[in-house]
């Protein structure tokens, strides 16, 4: 039986939505790439293990939840993207979503088809947009090849995405959405470790810049000195 598409509220009900929590409370992703690549369907898939072949193009679903890490309940939201690399005529607006898209997220999900070469050229596009809004190489960005189970239509070697993902310094996985549940959850699991951690480290660091440093004790023994020293000037 197939499942409704996703212009249909049916896949929003399983998907239960979190309270927004105070700020920093979240972790903010965002997954971009190529019209058709399976996006949306690598979202829902993390979110309620179903598995739905077909979507209409989004215009961009901001998803939110609790997620179980590490034993610890983190909120996460997760913003899907349309295909905003392709060529179109309305291309300023969708690279102006991309751009807000940048600003907002902390962690990042590349993904193109290995059955679509196009879609695996525009990764390296997507990442130096990223990394125009984000400097720090230390922001979190996974390189994803999706469809790894249509083999017989493979249009880009694992070898290809391992290498790019080396060259843009960014962990590199292949994975199934539509057979490999436990794949996608990993990926979406290491990305939250990986911006909580970032989190950690800035709050560390804004926590130990706020301290005033504080004044060093005077030494003793150079005080007896100097009133030592005084003292015989005063005699003398």
């Amino acid at each position: 039986m197939r499942l409704p598409s996703m212009s249909q509220p049916f896949l929003l009900a399983p998907i239960a939505e979190c309270p927004p929590g105070p700020p920093g409370a979240q972790v903010r992703l965002a997954v971009l790439g190529a019209r058709g690549v399976g996006k949306s369907a690598m979202i829902v898939r993390f979110l309620t293990k179903r598995f739905i072949g077909d979507y209409e193009p989004n215009t961009g679903s901001l998803y939110s939840r609790l997620v179980r890490l590490d034993g610890d309940d983190i909120a996460v939201q997760i913003q899907d993207t349309p295909g905003c690399i392709q060529v179109q005529e309305d291309c300023v607006q969708v690279l102006d979503s991309l751009s807000r898209c940048a600003k907002w997220a902390e962690g990042f999900l590349l993904v193109y088809s290995i059955t679509d070469y196009s879609s695996y050229q525009s990764i390296q596009p997507l990442y130096q947009h990223i990394r125009k809004v984000h400097p720090d190489a230390r922001t979190p960005i996974i390189v994803v090849g999706n469809k790894a189970d249509l083999l017989h239509a493979r249009q880009v070697q694992a070898k290809e995405g391992l290498q790019l993902a080396n060259e843009l310094g960014s962990l590199f996985l292949e994975i199934s959405t539509s057979e490999d549940s436990q794949g996608v959850c990993d990926v979406f699991q290491y990305l939250c470790k990986e911006v909580s951690k970032l989190q950690h480290a800035g709050s560390t660091d804004r926590r130990r810049s706020s301290i005033i440093p504080r004044p060093k004790s005077p030494n003793m023994q150079d005080l007896k000195r100097r009133f030592k020293q005084a003292l015989s000037s005063k005699v003398k």
